[in-house]
């Protein structure tokens, strides 16, 4: 095996483990809505989940390590990129916001901050900053 293949399956291993751990915030109610499944369906595809693994993964979801970000720049970086992807196809339904406010909760926010949070991120995705204005923003929104 070369040192490609390993960093190929370690980034796929990752993605998979970071997909399962968003479908385990879909699944905290013990359903996923049809906005909710959208949501995932576009997930998978922007992680290159392949369709077998989209089905073990829903399937048994609990068995993937939950692996937050240590750190607050990295909870920033993810939370960039689950924003984006909420509005990656200019469709911002209430079931992905609500979705993102979970999201943010299991990144480590708040649970009071949290809709505050989504709102900045929403926004500023919306206006198309990079990652480093989106870091600066979210970092100094409460002064």
């Amino acid at each position: 095996m070369s040192i490609s293949d390993l960093f190929d399956s370690g980034f796929r291993k990752r993605n998979e483990d970071h997909f399962a751990a968003i479908v385990r915030v879909a699944m905290s109610d013990g359903i996923i809505t049809d906005g909710e499944r959208a949501f995932l369906d576009r997930l998978a595809r922007n992680l290159d989940i392949s369709d077998s693994d989209y089905k073990q993964i829903l399937k048994d979801y609990k068995t993937h390590p939950i692996n937050p970000p240590t750190s607050y720049d990295r909870r920033l970086e993810r939370l960039y990129d689950l924003a984006r992807m909420v509005w990656v196809d200019h469709i911002e339904s209430d079931d992905q916001v609500i979705i993102l406010e979970k999201l943010c909760v299991g990144l480590g926010f708040r649970a009071d901050n949290a809709k505050y949070v989504t709102d900045k991120a929403l926004s500023l995705v919306h206006e198309g900053v990079d990652i480093d204005t989106f870091m600066d923003e979210i970092k100094t929104m409460n002064r």
